[in-house]
C-alpha cells in the first residue's frame, strides 16, 4: 500500500517537475490516472523550493529580487510547465474564433503575441504581488499558493470532460489523467491542497479560497463554452491564474 502510493507520488513528481525519481518507479496509463491524487502534493515540493530560495535570498536582498529569484527557481524546477500552458491558452483563445482554430493554435509549439503578452503579464503580476508582502508573509504565500493552485487545476479533471478527441500519446500529457479520477482520490487531493491553509489567519483563508475559486470557475465556464471541456494547457492556465489570485488576495487590505 505504502509502496504503491510512493509510486503514484513519484509519477506525479516526474510529470510536473524535472526532479529525478527512483529507477524502480514504473510508468503506465493506470498509474498516471491515479497519480492525480498527488498533484497538489507536488505543490508542496515546488512551494518548499520557492519558500527556501525566497527566505535565503531575502536575508540579503530586497523583497523584489528575492521574489524574482524564487520564481526563477520554480520555473527551473518545473521546466515552465504551467507557464507554457498559460501561454498556449492565451494564444489559442486570443487568436482563435472557432473550436478547431483554438485547438490547433494551442497545439502549435510556437508562441504568438497573445502568449508572449500573457506570460509577461502573469510573471509580472506574481512578482509585483509577492514584492508587496513582507518576507515572512511572502514565504507563507508561496507555501500556500502552489498546493492550492494545483488543487484548483486538478478540480477541472474531476468536474469537466477532456476536450481533445485524438490519441493522448501524441497530443497531450494530461489526457491519461482524465480517464479515471474517483471521489476518494479527489478527497485526498483536496486534503493535500488545503492543508497549508493552516499557515494563514481565518480571514486570509477565506480571501484566498474565494479568489482562487472565482478565477477557476470563470476559466472553467469559458473553456466549456469555447471548446467543450479542458485540455492540458487549460490545467496549466488555471494553475497560473489561481496562483496569481492567491497572491493578490494576500496583498488585499482586509
Amino acid at each position: 500500500m505504502i509502496r504503491r502510493e510512493l509510486v503514484l507520488f513519484f509519477n506525479a513528481l516526474r510529470f510536473f517537475t524535472r526532479l529525478p525519481v527512483p529507477a524502480w518507479v514504473g510508468h503506465s496509463t493506470d498509474l498516471m490516472n491515479h497519480s492525480a491524487r498527488w498533484f497538489p502534493a507536488v505543490g508542496w515540493v515546488v512551494g518548499g523550493v520557492a519558500a527556501s530560495v525566497m527566505w535565503a535570498t531575502g536575508q540579503l536582498l530586497p523583497g523584489a529580487l528575492a521574489a524574482l529569484l524564487s520564481t526563477a527557481a520554480t520555473i527551473r524546477l518545473t521546466g515552465a510547465f504551467h507557464e507554457d500552458g498559460w501561454g498556449d491558452v492565451c494564444d489559442g483563445f486570443g487568436g482563435g474564433w472557432q473550436r478547431e482554430q483554438i485547438m490547433a493554435i494551442m497545439k502549435d509549439s510556437r508562441i504568438g503575441a497573445y502568449g508572449t503578452t500573457g506570460i509577461v503579464l502573469m510573471l509580472g503580476g506574481k512578482l509585483l504581488a509577492l514584492a508587496q508582502l513582507p518576507l515572512d508573509a511572502a514565504v507563507i504565500a508561496v507555501l500556500v499558493a502552489h498546493p492550492l493552485s494545483r488543487l484548483l487545476s486538478t478540480s477541472l479533471i474531476y468536474t469537466m470532460d477532456y476536450a481533445r478527441d485524438e490519441d493522448p500519446q501524441g497530443v497531450s500529457r494530461a489526457k491519461p489523467l482524465a480517464v479515471k479520477f474517483g471521489a476518494c482520490e479527489m478527497a485526498w487531493a483536496t486534503l493535500c491542497g488545503l492543508l497549508p491553509l493552516a499557515l494563514l489567519a481565518p480571514v486570509q483563508i477565506a480571501a484566498v479560497l474565494i479568489a482562487g475559486a472565482a478565477v477557476t470557475v470563470v476559466a472553467a465556464r469559458h473553456f466549456q463554452r469555447r471548446i467543450g471541456g479542458y485540455t492540458g494547457d487549460c490545467l496549466g492556465a488555471v494553475q497560473q491564474l489561481s496562483e496569481l489570485a492567491i497572491y493578490v488576495a494576500l496583498c488585499a487590505r482586509i
